[in-house]
């Protein structure tokens, strides 16, 4: 399987070694990040420094005349990523044999939410998620449609994976996370994830129900889970706590929601971008699921993009959903983590890979060359050796 693997810019740029290093693994692509959350990263290689810290959510290129007047906008990165940081690790990468795609994140955004407050989900009891935009908010919508085109066309790239392009909810690690006390399960999680901004109260208004008894009885289904109930899995779950005919009047409003703006970006992308330009999703297989892996409708997204990227760091089962669709040309790649300190198993790559072929993977993603240790690469390297 052909195999690639996700890099920031920082780690190749002012690296003269980085590059090669990252060849010698034995991948053929590199997916580089363009446009990337706050982070804090380890690069133990590094000839000039150990840690980078990405204060907020930025593009690591320089942006064009599009965004001239509008009050939502991509913020430019710090001196972590200075000017054209994508463009430069880009042509570092490609010089080394390295097909090189882009990495966009796109609605997981903590500045966005903290300067622009009502752009951010609002729970059913009023808080607000500042790292999650809400994607049914038409300047959000707009934002995120023209983010996704400019940051996954980028000079010399030949292809883009779009992560979190959908909805956002609870998990995610804001600032030093302390939201893990209380088991909340899928059912939940997915309660959690409900907005009740302005614009999602009227699309439930859509669906037939009353925003202010919808949010409580959210609060209500909730409430035996903070008191310690077992907390109920699948979507089962989720009827059980709201009701059936509730819960799939709310998974109708966020399934359309996500679905069209899935459809916008990847159409934008699409006219930006040159014949043979390949676009993928980081993608779950069950649509209710939210995060940087959104839930899509497999047969849909098929329909849209060219494949997706799936999550299997709780083993490959995500990837069945999608080969059952029969669509040969469609990419299906595993994401595999391969930092051992981060709950990765470059140990077991091979015989991870090899179960995630026979479940329909078709491309394999690598997590991640810029934050593993020396021997996380060895075991990589011995891995694709023997492909």
């Amino acid at each position: 399987m052909k195999a690639s693997t996700f890099v920031y810019p920082w780690d190749v740029n002012g690296d003269p070694e980085a590059a090669a290093r990252i060849a010698s693994l034995g991948v053929g692509q590199v997916t580089l990040a363009s446009a990337y959350h706050s982070t804090r990263a380890l690069t133990p290689r590094h000839p000039r420094h150990r840690i980078v810290t990405a204060e907020h959510a930025s593009v690591l290129y320089p942006t064009d005349d599009r965004w001239q007047g509008r009050e939502l906008r991509p913020y430019p990165a710090g001196d972590w990523a200075p000017g054209d940081a994508f463009g430069e690790a880009a042509t570092a990468l490609t010089r080394a044999g390295l097909e090189v795609h882009t990495w966009v994140v796109l609605a997981h955004n903590s500045r966005l939410g903290a300067e622009h407050p009502d752009t951010s989900v609002v729970n059913a009891y009023g808080d607000r998620y500042p790292w999650a935009p809400c994607i049914a908010q038409p300047a959000t919508r707009a934002y995120l449609v023209d983010l996704a085109a400019e940051a996954a066309v980028r000079p010399g790239a030949r292809g883009t994976e779009l992560e979190s392009l959908g909805w956002y909810g609870l998990q995610h690690l804001h600032a030093h996370d302390k939201t893990g006390g209380v088991g909340l399960g899928d059912a939940g999680m997915y309660l959690m994830a409900l907005c009740f901004c302005a614009v999602c109260r009227e699309g439930y208004a859509a669906q037939g129900l009353d925003a202010d008894e919808l949010a409580a009885a959210v609060r209500d289904a909730l409430e035996p889970l903070w008191q310690g109930a077992p907390d109920d899995r699948e979507w089962a779950g989720v009827e059980k706590l709201l009701g059936a005919s509730v819960a799939a009047a709310t998974r109708a409003w966020r399934d359309e929601t996500a679905r069209t703006l899935q459809e916008a970006a990847v159409g934008a992308v699409r006219a930006a971008a040159p014949d043979g330009f390949q676009i993928l999703l980081h993608a779950d297989p069950v649509t209710y699921h939210v995060g940087a892996n959104p839930g899509v409708d497999p047969a849909h997204i098929l329909s849209v993009a060219d494949g997706v990227v799936v999550p299997c760091a709780g083993g490959p089962g995500l990837l069945t959903p999608f080969a059952e669709q029969g669509r040969e040309d469609a990419v299906i790649a595993a994401n595999f983590g391969v930092v051992s300190g981060m709950g990765g198993s470059p140990g077991t790559l091979a015989a991870d890979a090899a179960r995630a072929r026979e479940l329909g993977a078709t491309e394999m993603r690598l997590y991640h060359a810029g934050l593993a240790s020396d021997g996380d690469l060895a075991a990589v390297r011995a891995a694709l050796a023997g492909r």
